[in-house]
């Protein structure tokens, strides 16, 4: 619902760049962390504004350079934006790939980088909204790890 009173107001980046913080504010709320997202929002429209000439940036690199943007939501908007392989690696991803015995990491960072090695390229772009609708329905680690040993999977 946030996303779609901010697409109501500002369907386009510049749009976006010409509402006050305070009104981005008011159109999210209340996602979690709506002031600092309002404020990299408004930063975000501006740098993609002046720096890229008005289109996304095409680079994991160049997209991290976004207020806001790390490596996760920079390899989400690669992949479905883009149609790049890239493998977005939020908490769900992490523990499910190591709840799987794929990987055996500490970090979102080692696990991208592992799995990038063990998965084909085709499976990249479904692995995070695989594992977020896993995660997302059995909160608990101890409720993931039965499903999983109830698949078979573990």
């Amino acid at each position: 619902m946030a996303a779609n009173r901010l697409f109501e107001r500002a369907p386009s980046l510049e749009k976006l760049g010409q509402l006050k913080t305070e009104s981005i504010q008011k159109l999210i709320y209340p996602v979690g962390f709506y002031k600092t997202k309002a404020k990299q929002l408004k930063g975000l429209a501006q740098i993609i504004s002046t720096e890229f000439a008005g289109k996304i940036p095409a680079s994991r690199e160049d997209l991290m350079r976004l207020p806001g943007v790390g490596r996760k939501t920079a390899n989400l908007v690669l992949n479905r934006a883009f149609g790049k392989p890239a493998i977005a690696v939020d908490t769900h991803v992490h523990k499910i790939s190591n709840l799987l015995g794929w990987v055996k990491t500490k970090t979102p960072q080692e696990t991208e980088k592992r799995l990038e090695k063990i998965l084909p390229h085709q499976y990249w772009s479904s692995v995070n909204r695989l594992f977020v609708s896993i995660g997302q329905q059995f909160r608990s680690q101890t409720k993931l790890k039965t499903f999983l040993v109830r698949q078979g999977l573990i």
